[in-house]
């Protein structure tokens, strides 16, 4: 199974990052997760551009969503809402058609970051991703290490869960 993370913070020293690669080393040997690094590299999204030609780098971003059994999703609270590069990132990814029905697994970690959370879960549907809510991970990890046991149980729990999710035949 492949599964691709994306980190919805720039931050080198990101907490949701520091999640996903966390969950990464988590994984058994079935469940390849590759982190996508670029989002900050993306040119700002145009209707005009996506009808022409797509910038070669988000056309590699969605080569990378067709290819997985799966997302996952680790993103930050700014202002009450998702940040604009991470936004950004997901409209590019509004007129694949193979991002409808993808699974999708959401970690938070600022459980108070609940406006965000929302504005996702939201832009997601929209989307028409298939969010998979037992798997979602809620942690704690401001001045914590992704290594404690309570955060490596959480992430293993909502990866079993995942993974089970993306693999179980889905009735429509």
């Amino acid at each position: 199974m492949h599964l691709l993370a994306l980190s919805g913070s720039l931050r080198a020293a990101s907490l949701n990052t520091m999640a996903l690669r966390a969950l990464q080393k988590l994984a058994p040997e079935s469940v390849a997760i590759r982190l996508y690094e670029s989002i900050g590299a993306l040119p700002h999204f145009n209707t005009d551009v996506e009808m022409s030609a797509l910038p070669e780098i988000v056309a590699e971003l969605r080569r990378q969503v067709a290819a997985v059994d799966g997302v996952v999703i680790a993103c930050p609270e700014y202002a009450h809402g998702i940040p604009g590069s991470f936004k950004n990132a997901l409209d590019w990814l509004v007129g694949m058609p193979d991002f409808p029905g993808k699974p999708v697994m959401l970690i938070n970690t600022s459980p108070r970051s609940t406006h965000a959370q929302a504005a996702l879960r939201e832009v997601l549907a929209t989307m028409s991703a298939r969010l998979v809510h037992e798997a979602d991970v809620a942690i704690e990890l401001r001045n914590r290490s992704a290594d404690e046991p309570e955060i490596v149980e959480a992430l293993r729990v909502g990866l079993q869960a995942f993974v089970r999710a993306c693999t179980e035949p889905r009735a429509f």
